[in-house]
């Protein structure tokens, strides 16, 4: 990721020098994810879901770069549910934060 794009945010404690530039981390994501955890990232991406603005494409939530962190996290999460990028779209363009994800297929 390049500074350019980065999300860049203060300490939230200060040492009584900010520190310019911080980086906020991608959000960690769980060690098997749960059903619960896949509704939880569905809202993540509807609500965070991409908006065009006059100086280009930023979270409809927050105002952040478009991808924001949530939104990242809700993509990997239903990636690793085992969706596929045209069923996270759909889901986004759906724009219902209470969807049920479908359920991925699974070979018996």
């Amino acid at each position: 990721m390049s500074s350019s794009t980065a999300h860049r945010v203060r300490p939230a404690i200060s040492s009584g020098a900010d520190v310019p530039g911080e980086v906020l981390r991608d959000i960690p994501l769980p060690p098997y994810v749960t059903g619960e955890d896949a509704q939880f990232a569905v809202r993540a991406v509807v609500v965070h879901a991409p908006r065009r603005w006059s100086g280009g494409v930023v979270c409809r939530n927050d105002a952040s770069p478009h991808p924001c962190r949530l939104h990242r996290w809700g993509t990997r999460v239903l990636a690793l549910r085992g969706l596929r990028a045209a069923e996270i779209a759909a889901l986004i363009e759906r724009g219902d934060p209470a969807a049920v994800p479908p359920t991925p297929n699974r070979p018996a």
